[in-house]
């Protein structure tokens, strides 16, 4: 996938993100989310914290080769496991600050600036020990901005904010024998609703699960 691709979706999904949470007051701020047990200011802290290991991975040494893409990173393994969700659910609540809004603005900012800067050849290691095109490894950035995305709309009762530029990205990454549109249509969804059942958060019936298998749709393991 172009790098430009990846970028314009990461700038506009953090853009919507930002927009949507600026202002909120403390009752929102506490409302629950189905990542439970994550309100939405932890929620958003663990979006932030997400995003913002670019940084400390490009200031790390190199590796070099890469040998995991995006798709890989969501392999079922320990990274999903009981102890690696505990300490990712303590590190969100410990992260949740003052200002969760403007910290998120500011890391945003931050690592679309760094990844700009970086030639699509960039290799960097995950902290799961993964060598990946940066390229690959901000697809996967776009995952957690989009679907998580989703998760505050709901836990805010608003319309979901999902941008074109990100959705095509993922269904990019989602399809494998169908392009978005194509599958979409036959369904009769928009991008939220492919989104949201392609990821668990909304049910298959029985015609839909067979439409999906049949254009070919890889599943994420996702924590």
């Amino acid at each position: 996938m172009q790098k430009e691709l990846i970028e314009r979706a990461f700038r506009a999904e953090s853009g919507a993100l930002a927009a949507a949470t600026a202002g909120l007051s403390d009752e929102e701020w506490a409302r629950a989310t189905r990542c439970e047990p994550w309100a939405v200011a932890e929620l958003l802290a663990h979006v932030r914290v997400a995003v913002g290991r670019v940084v400390d991975m490009l200031a790390a040494p190199e590796p070099d080769r890469a040998t995991v893409t995006a798709v890989g990173y969501y392999r079922p393994d320990e990274r999903f496991d009981a102890a690696t969700n505990s300490a990712r659910i303590a590190l969100a609540r410990e992260a949740a600050g003052a200002d969760p809004a403007g910290e998120f603005e500011r890391t945003w900012r931050e690592v679309a600036a760094r990844f700009d800067a970086e030639s699509d050849r960039r290799v960097v290691r995950t902290r799961h020990g993964d060598p990946m095109l940066l390229t690959e490894f901000m697809v996967t950035r776009v995952v957690e901005l989009a679907v998580h995305g989703l998760d505050l709309a709901d836990a805010l009762d608003r319309p979901a904010w999902l941008t074109e530029q990100a959705s095509d990205v993922l269904e990019a990454l989602l399809l494998t024998g169908a392009d978005g549109p194509s599958v979409r249509a036959a369904l009769g969804w928009d991008r939220a609703t492919f989104l949201r059942k392609a990821t668990g958060r909304a049910a298959l019936d029985a015609a839909e699960q067979a439409e999906v298998e049949r254009a070919g749709i890889t599943w994420l393991t996702l924590g």
